[in-house]
């Protein structure tokens, strides 16, 4: 969790917090997509996290593939903006959020597979039509919506 947003709970404790971030879809050769075993929730998500102060959406997108999978991207296609009742979220410590989501489609991506941030307890690969049975509804929403 970002200073920013660490500081902000000490004076709200759990209560709901809009937070703003960037989700990064990767894709292989096979258009398999890369998802994350999250250690946090033991859930499969996608590459993605919160906004840091100064940063821009397309920065908080290369922070986040690189601290969470080890991969660097050329550069990153605008999918789309997601918000709303749907992308709310009550993490297993108690902290509520409701998201606002940029979703980017990483381009040319580089680099090897590392879980760096102990965020993740595994980084896989999987196409649309077998995807891992524990998948976190914020990537389900995205994944119905631009893959299925």
């Amino acid at each position: 969790m970002a200073d920013y947003t660490k500081e902000i709970r000490t004076l709200i404790g759990t209560r709901p917090l809009i937070l703003v971030g960037s989700t990064i879809i990767v894709q292989n050769e096979k258009n398999e997509i890369l998802f994350q075993h999250r250690s946090d929730t033991k859930e499969w998500g996608l590459p993605g996290g919160a906004m840091e102060i100064g940063e821009s959406l397309e920065e908080t997108a290369e922070r986040e593939l690189f601290e969470e999978t080890g991969l660097k991207a050329k550069g990153f296609k605008f999918i789309d903006i997601l918000s709303g009742k749907d992308l709310y979220f009550k993490y297993p410590n108690g902290d509520e959020v409701y998201n606002v989501i940029c979703v980017y489609l990483a381009q040319e991506t580089s680099g090897e597979l590392a879980m760096n941030d102990g965020e993740s307890l595994e980084l896989k690969y999987f196409s649309v039509m077998e995807l891992p049975s524990q998948l976190d509804e914020r990537a389900k929403i995205i994944i119905e919506k631009y893959f299925i």
